[in-house]
């Protein structure tokens, strides 16, 4: 509603400045007024105008004030100090729309977006920095989706990279297993923790002795080159961890459409397909001498000849040195003919795209338990199955180590002649997560003086340090249990469980968002699963509270906004106490309750109530879901305030009570909605 209304104020702005002066303005700014006693909008638009019309910005307000005439949803525009402007909706209007959910929809840019999360290297299992690339793409997908836009879901499965190979080589060279003793290792629970620490022996295994890497080499390319034994050994393992992956991404109700795994991208000859256009277009050379010698390279991504040699000639012999040019380059193909992690990922951007010619085989891989189907990709796949790719825009969610791997793809695109393509394409970056000196060591892992000290603790997969996934969570829904044990003993066991894991998973997902994505993360149980603060059981609590209001008062809460203002009884339930069953709150009683300034405080909480669609839509804009954390908790914290101001059950004034009421069930409505697309529930109780 805020935002449908910010729109129609600019609509008529926009008018009245090409009726009145004649101008054009494509971009009105509007902003949010410090008090809510200033009105709901500020416009700084007479400054802006100032030396364009040659006006006072004060003489320009008024005239904009006097001629702008009526706008439905406003009571009126005002002039503040030397020029602002600020603009006051109508209270009772605005309430009664926010009541019955009633916003026109708004216009939702044509076609498809496919939003890449995850992306696990399906060689151990995942950790707790994958918990925040996963939850941002998942909340970054229910923001789409809100905003009615067509998304899907891929997570992209490097199953022939160095981490896969490592794997391999733990199991044949260290472990000495047969395929068929890996096959009834991959057949048990949480394979992919027996792979966590194996991952870790083998990178020691290198460092001891540094020929043991020439296995990683011939295991890397035996996999790339498929059909054989080595590749079958790898392909086994992939997809054992990729199932545990998504089993670990299921508790946090994750979902996936599609896997497209890289060695498709090899065998269907995605890549020969791009590696022909690269070559024809010039975006790659063949390097016949120096340091990549045999490579195939491309200039690094953001560079151009002229900046980065400009002043280095020679003046001997006119060259640019050769230190200067090898670094100016980015290997795509080694010169032992595999192919690096950013040319097949090229490949991949280009099938996205639809400008490959090329498609995957796919079949079905996963069912959910809502019957939901995530697909794979395969060389010969099922005939039926939904349409991938060819989308209209992409967002991929890749922390920002991967900046100049992510620049490279987007630069071969425009060396392509596919702008269009590179300006629609998103790296939706984040930093890494650490731990808590005191997370660390209730996790069990031993901290020297100087580590405990320290503000975060780096984790390390490579060396066996991190925080596995389903560890984690596990953890935190202990903790929660803890608490909901001593809170609701009179609860069945089943039912206890359900909240705890409620409260963990809501926890855990709200602290992963709540920081802005280039904060590093230092992550805390104490703190993540506090009830009070900047945290998502409090936001969660304040719902419950606002439905408990309803439980005790006999009322259903939907009913009662749902049918507020609408002529419809806002009745409690059969049988209850609490109301007469034919009473609404009308217009008029919206007018006279949220009218003065007596009624600003229970009118922020409403014009907070308005903002969500508001929110979602700077969160797609920016890409920041924080923005929505935040949202989540002011209006978790104005509903707060509110409940210990306002007695509600014990009011004595009906009248005053039903519009309580309302505003009550308003604000769980919205709290519900914002949690939900931040991927957290609302208990039952907390």
């Amino acid at each position: 509603m805020y935002r449908f209304l910010e729109r129609r104020l600019v609509e008529h702005l926009r008018a009245f400045l090409l009726r009145a002066y004649g101008l054009e303005a494509a971009n009105i700014v509007v902003e949010q007024p410090p008090k809510i006693e200033f009105g709901e909008y500020a416009l700084p638009l007479a400054f802006e105008l100032a030396r364009k019309l040659r006006k006072a910005p004060r003489k320009i307000a008024e005239e904009v004030v006097a001629g702008v005439g009526t706008i439905p949803g406003f009571e009126k525009l005002e002039v503040a100090g030397g020029g602002y402007i600020n603009v006051r909706v109508n209270r009772a209007e605005v309430a009664s729309a926010l009541i019955a959910d009633e916003a026109p929809a708004a216009e939702v840019p044509p076609g498809k977006v496919l939003v890449e999360h995850s992306s696990i290297n399906p060689n151990k299992a995942a950790h707790i920095g994958h918990l925040r690339n996963a939850i941002l793409g998942d909340t970054f997908v229910r923001m789409l989706r809100f905003a009615g836009r067509e998304v899907d879901v891929q997570n992209y499965i490097d199953n022939t990279g160095a981490q896969v190979a490592d794997v391999v080589v733990g199991f044949l060279n260290i472990e000495k297993k047969s395929r068929a003793e890996i096959e009834l290792l991959a057949a048990a629970p949480r394979f992919d923790y027996v792979c966590w620490d194996l991952y870790a022996r083998v990178s020691q295994w290198y460092e001891e002795d540094k020929t043991n890497l020439q296995s990683r080499s011939a295991t890397l390319h035996a996999i790339e080159e498929g059909n054989n034994e080595t590749a079958a050994i790898a392909d086994l393992i992939s997809v054992a961890v990729l199932k545990r992956h998504l089993e670990t991404m299921e508790r946090l109700d994750i979902e996936y459409d599609f896997l497209p795994r890289e060695s498709e991208i090899l065998h269907l000859h995605f890549w020969d397909a791009a590696f022909a256009k690269l070559k024809e277009s010039g975006v790659l050379t063949f390097e016949n001498e120096g340091k990549n010698k045999g490579c195939w390279v491309m200039r690094r991504a953001g560079t151009a000849k002229s900046e980065t040699t400009a002043g280095m000639e020679d003046t001997a012999n006119g060259n640019v040195p050769d230190s200067i040019a090898e670094e100016d380059q980015k290997v795509i193909v080694r010169s032992n003919r595999t192919v690096g992690y950013v040319g097949k990922d090229i490949a991949y951007h280009m099938w996205k795209f639809g400008l490959l010619g090329r498609d995957f085989g796919y079949r079905k891989f996963y069912r959910y338990p809502n019957a939901h189907e995530c697909w794979i990709s395969t060389i010969h796949g099922e005939t039926e199955h939904p349409h991938f790719g060819d989308v209209a825009e992409i967002y991929n969610v890749i922390d920002a180590r991967q900046s100049e791997a992510q620049n490279t793809v987007i630069e071969a695109l425009r060396g392509l002649g596919h702008d269009e393509a590179a300006d629609r394409y998103t790296h939706f970056s984040y930093e890494m997560v650490a731990l808590t000196p005191r997370c660390a060591a209730e996790l069990g892992y031993q901290l020297s003086e100087e580590d405990k000290s320290r503000s975060w603790i780096e984790v390390s997969g490579r060396k066996g340090f991190g925080v596995k996934a389903d560890d984690l969570l596990d953890a935190l829904i202990a903790a929660a249990r803890t608490e909901v044990d001593a809170r609701h003993p009179e609860l069945s066991n089943a039912e206890r469980a359900d909240i705890s894991t409620q409260i963990a998973i809501g926890a855990l997902r709200y602290f992963m968002l709540k920081f802005t994505k280039p904060s590093v993360i230092a992550f805390d149980f104490k703190d993540a699963l506090s009830f009070e603060g900047d945290t998502g059981p409090y936001a969660q609590y304040a719902a419950v509270r606002a439905s408990n209001i309803f439980r005790k008062g006999g009322f259903d809460p939907d009913r009662f906004v749902r049918e507020s203002d609408g002529g419809a009884s806002a009745a409690p339930h059969d049988g209850a106490a609490g109301g007469d069953g034919a009473s609404r709150v009308s217009t008029i009683d919206f007018a006279k309750f949220l009218g003065g300034e007596s009624a600003d405080d229970i009118w922020e909480l409403w014009l907070t109530a308005a903002k969500t669609s508001y929110i979602v839509g700077q969160c797609i804009a920016t890409t920041e879901p924080a923005y929505l954390a935040k949202h989540a908790f002011q209006l978790a914290q104005l509903f707060n305030t509110f409940y210990h101001r306002y007695p509600i059950l014990i009011e004595t004034d009906e009248d005053r009570k039903k519009f309580l009421l309302t505003t009550a069930a308003l604000v769980r409505r919205e709290l519900i909605r914002v949690l939900a697309i931040m991927g957290i529930d609302v208990p039952p109780v907390m």
